[in-house]
Order: structure tokens, then sequence, then C-alpha cells
């Protein structure tokens, strides 16, 4: 997130928060004025400036010197557009991180599952008995009702990332060309087994009931259904993605391609589909492994991959006999 934090900053932030907390702002702040034991001749200043500048004037800012202080009213008149909030200071960092968040999960959620509902979901399957009436419209409210507070639970460990804490590294050969490759089945593995004991403990019958029952509501999901869950619920499920960066290195272009990427795994996995009998399918937990999940709840809760489910006893092989179209099939014929 440090990434696309710097980006953002570069390509509009830094002139956003240079208008929304302008530094010149400050010169009309009772504390600045004090502070110089500052003589009538610079009053005006304040009478003179726009109600946001008076306003934003009240807002905390990292600590100015006197020198500093006394720089900018003796260049009040050519004093450059800059913000008060720099880019290291930690209440613009939160900010930022959370806006970005938001924006970047309505569209990664809006894209990936809205051309997954549209060219992959089989649209037959809305006439499903178990489907429920304006799922779609469900789906969607459950989810933008998710994201702010998954956002708010998730925004210590992006900060974290931005403080420096992680582990995320810039350069290619840093810890060598193999351990580059070698990090993305790491980092998959990890992430899968983490959770599915995440995932599995969710079906506890007290923690179900309050946390996870919500995402069980689509017995035949959508791909908008892949986020409509209880938050925290959505939030226990990603820790995995997080922690990992503060375990293991892993360079930081890999990790956001990752990180998308995992997404759009999530929305692929919960388009009912049951297509059966391809080569990966003892390995790979893909979206018929899911959909017996959703419909038998106590099977196939790992992520990417089966290994996890085979070795706790949970697995359960997708069959054609099991496909929830053949209902619909069904009531066609009748």
């Amino acid at each position: 997130m440090d990434l696309v934090l710097n980006i953002s900053d570069d390509l509009l932030l830094d002139k956003v928060y240079a208008r929304l907390v302008p530094l010149s702002a400050f010169l009309i702040s009772p504390e600045v004025v004090n502070s110089l034991n500052t003589t009538a001749k610079y009053l005006p200043l304040a009478s003179s400036s726009s109600t946001w500048s008076q306003i934003v004037s009240h807002l905390p800012h990292p600590p100015l010197s006197h020198h500093e202080l006394a720089s900018l009213y003796s260049n009040a008149q050519s004093l450059p557009l800059v913000s008060a909030w720099p880019r290291d200071y930690i209440p613009r960092q939160v900010a930022s991180l959370s806006v970005i968040t938001l924006v970047g999960i309505h569209i990664l959620y809006f894209l990936f599952a809205g051309l997954s509902f549209k060219y992959i979901f089989n649209h037959d399957m809305m006439r499903h008995p178990r489907f429920l009436e304006n799922q779609v419209r469900l789906e969607i409210q459950t989810s933008l009702q998710a994201f702010p507070v998954m956002t708010l639970l998730t925004l210590p460990w992006f900060q974290a990332e931005v403080m420096g804490y992680s582990k995320l590294y810039d350069g290619l050969d840093t810890y060598g060309y193999f351990y580059l490759f070698a990090s993305v089945p790491l980092y998959l593995l990890f992430t899968d087994y983490c959770i599915y004991w995440v995932h599995r403990w969710l079906h506890i019958p007290f923690i179900y009931k309050h946390i996870h029952k919500p995402h069980h509501k689509w017995i035949i999901p959508t791909p908008f259904g892949s986020h409509a869950f209880h938050p925290v619920d959505g939030y226990l499920q990603s820790v995995p993605y997080h922690l990992f960066i503060f375990i293991f290195p892993l360079h930081r272009v890999l990790y956001l391609t990752l990180f998308v990427l995992v997404n759009f795994w999530s929305i692929f996995i919960h388009d009912s589909d049951m297509v059966t009998g391809h080569i990966f399918e003892k390995a790979i937990n893909g979206p018929a492994h899911h959909t017996l999940h959703h419909l038998y709840f106590t099977v196939n809760y790992g992520q990417y991959f089966t290994w996890a489910d085979r070795a706790g006893g949970s697995y359960r092989q997708p069959e054609s006999h099991l496909d929830p179209l053949l209902e619909v099939k069904a009531l066609k014929k009748d």
C-alpha cells in the first residue's frame, strides 16, 4: 500500500492537500500569531482570508519552528502552494489510506464482479429454488455496508506498512531471483493454510451464528456475493494477506499484484460454476469446490488449494451429479 500511496501523492494528493490544508492558512492561526509576538501589521491577513482558511487554521499540524514561521510571514505574498500536512504526517497518511482503500475496493469489486457476472456466471442459476428474491441487489448492498468497517479494521496494517515495519522490498535481486520467484508459492501456501483455519474456526457454531452466517445466506452465490459478508468476517479472512509481509520478505510490486489477484480469485470462486473432471480438480480449490461449500457448509474451506482440506478431513470432491444447475434444469422440464 505504500507504493500506491506514493503514486497517489505524486499524481494527485500533494495538490489536494495543498488546497485543503494549505500552509498559508496557518499564518492566521492565533497560536502562530502569539508565538511570534506579531504586531498589528500582520493581523489583516486573518480578516482578508477565506472562511475555509480560518477553519483549517484550527486543524492539528506538525510543529513549525520559530524560524520557519518567521520566514512564512516575511514571504506571505509569494508563499508557494504547499500543504501544512507533509507526506509523513500520520493523520494525512491515515486519511489518504482510508480514501485509497475505499476507492480501490469499490473499483475492484464492481469491475471484477461485474465482468464475472456478465460473462462467466450462468444466469440460469438465478432460477434455482434457493436463489433469493432480489439476491444480487442484497449481495451488493451487504458488500457496500461491509467495506467501510473492513477498511477501518485494516488501516493499522496499512499504516504499519507505510511506516516501514513490513518486510516489503524494492530491488529485484535484493534476496536473489530464486527467492523472488519462490515467494509467490510461499505466499499462496501460507495464506491458503491460514485462511483454511480462519474459515474453519468461523464455522464454530457460536462464531458462525454471529459473524459468518450472513455470508452463507447466499446458498447459490453470484460473483457479487464474494464480498457480501459481515465486516469482521471479511477482515479476519484477510489477515493472513497482511500478516505475510511482516514475517516474510516480498517484493513491493509483486505484493500489490498478488493482492489484486487474490481479490479476483475470491470473486471467481463465487460464480456457482460446477465444471468438473478437469486435470486441476484434485489440487485447486476452484468454483466447483466453493459451490459445494455454500451448499453443504462444512466442506472445502480452502482458498486456492485442496491440500489443507484433505489434511483436515473436510475435503469433498466435486461431482457432476452435485451440480445445483441440475435442479434448475429439472424445474424447466416440469
